[in-house]
């Protein structure tokens, strides 16, 4: 009888070594390496085999491809991260914290579904009774949803091949297992065999399949790095537990726009869809606030109004404190920089808080010129005017740089009853939008004259 063989597995990029390390070989990645069991009766199984092995040599323009109709999720905020709902034969990611909505979202969107299509629920982690008991408690009508509680692999393959749903849940990836494999489930080589044989069941039928995926304590989802190449779309719960507040976020779309934003909001019945998102992060002041800006910025396809908040104080230690909330704090620490070289506004003996409205994360540099300002105003102690929104990027040479899609922003804060607007002049509209002022500046000096009334 062969020897069962241990081996070390990067969670990162898949390499293997014979025995641990420290960095691995591969990728050069810092303590990834985990130890794994390898059964020789398994080194015949193909665990990457996603296309069929019989595939022949072909011009590109001879393939016939057609547009393949999306099928609604039966959740619009859903449908809207998807990039327009679920592609038949496609393959979703999704994670989470524990206790943040990924399963209730999920029973939601099959009960919404299961009256037109064939839908099933493939769960690892609860019994039939605990899934009906949650329908139950959200009162949903899912009465066409099928339930399956198993978490042999082989098993979940024949249910999905005799029966062919249209769309299949596995819930979760982590807790599925591959009796050809002699390690437990969990482990990256049973991930990554199980995500691989799934992928092959949607590639080769018409069944969409979503698989619900564990993360780590730092955030990342639990597995080998490659199970986010094998699927089509990774999708990402955030959200603060002290919040009601849930936002979906797509990192990766094959069929649609990345960095794509769902708002959903925690209720008793679910998680309900959030048509005003703006309205979320913007904060209701009864009259104006100094340090506060009101930013545009662009997720995905959806602009959101975000306030900034800043607050300037003396710093009573050697050094000043720098700290930022939802932005990078390396950027405000540049953008400080900026100000003082370019505009003359020192800040280097305050501390400087930062604070975007609503737990939101803006990534994006058009922030910049909003950051600013909300300092400059802070520091002054002197309001902004009221119905202002600011966005721009800001250079380390002190000019204001055009950001993407402007127009859209500039139509999004008019919607909402604003009526000025602090941009970049290489983003102002051929064309004057009803009920807004634009004040186009050129560089950060300009941008802080433009109001000296106020930080007078």
């Amino acid at each position: 009888m062969a020897k069962v063989k241990n081996i070390y597995v990067c969670t990162d990029c898949g390499g293997q070594s014979p025995k641990w390390q420290g960095q691995c070989a591969h990728c050069q990645c810092w303590n990834t390496l985990v130890e794994t069991v390898i059964d020789p009766a398994s080194a015949s199984v193909n665990r990457f085999g996603l296309v069929p092995t019989s595939a022949k040599l072909q011009r590109l323009s001879e393939v016939h491809a057609r547009e393949e109709t999306r099928m609604s999720s039966g959740v619009a905020e859903f449908d809207r991260v998807l990039g327009g709902g679920l592609v038949p034969g496609g393959v979703v990611l999704i994670g989470g914290d524990p206790g943040i909505g990924k399963s209730t979202l999920l029973l939601q969107s099959l009960a919404a579904m299961g009256s037109k299509r064939k839908v099933l629920y493939v769960s690892g982690e609860e019994s039939a009774q605990q899934i009906a008991l949650r329908a139950k408690r959200l009162a949903l009508d899912a009465h066409e949803v099928h339930v399956l509680a198993e978490i042999n692999l082989e098993k979940v393959q024949s249910i999905l091949l005799e029966e062919k749903p249209e769309v299949a849940v596995i819930d979760s990836i982590q807790t599925l297992y591959s009796p050809a494999l002699s390690s437990a489930p969990g482990s990256v080589a049973q991930v990554r065999e199980c995500a691989a044989q799934l992928t092959r069941v949607a590639k080769s039928g018409s069944t969409t399949i979503i698989l619900v995926g564990h993360v780590t304590k730092e955030g990342a989802l639990a597995g080998p790095r490659v199970l986010e190449h094998m699927v089509d779309t990774v999708l990402y719960f955030e959200g603060d537990t002290h919040s009601s507040f849930r936002l979906v976020r797509a990192f990766k779309n094959r069929y649609g726009a990345v960095n794509e934003l769902g708002v959903f909001a925690m209720t008793e019945k679910g998680l309900k869809g959030v048509s005003n998102p703006s309205a979320l992060f913007l904060s209701q002041h009864t009259g104006q606030v100094a340090g506060s800006c009101v930013v545009v910025t662009q997720e995905g396809s959806r602009p959101l109004l975000v306030e900034i908040q800043a607050l300037v104080d003396e710093a009573h230690a050697p050094n000043p404190r720098r700290l930022s909330v939802g932005l990078e704090q390396n950027r405000l620490a540049l953008l400080l920089a900026v100000l003082h070289r370019h505009a003359g506004i020192a800040c280097y003996d305050q501390d400087v808080f930062i604070n975007a409205v609503g737990g939101v994360r803006i990534s994006e540099p058009a922030a910049d010129l909003a950051v600013l300002m909300a300092v400059v105003s802070s520091l002054k102690n002197k309001p902004l005017p009221a119905k202002l929104v600011v966005f721009g990027e800001v250079g380390l040479a002190g000019e204001v740089r055009p950001v993407q899609r402007g127009q859209e922003r500039l139509k999004e804060a008019a919607k909402l009853g604003f009526t000025h607007a602090m941009i970049p002049k290489s983003n102002q509209p051929k064309q004057s939008i009803e009920g807004l002022t634009v004040i186009a500046v050129d560089r950060i000096e300009e941008a802080v004259v433009k109001f000296r009334d106020a930080f007078a």
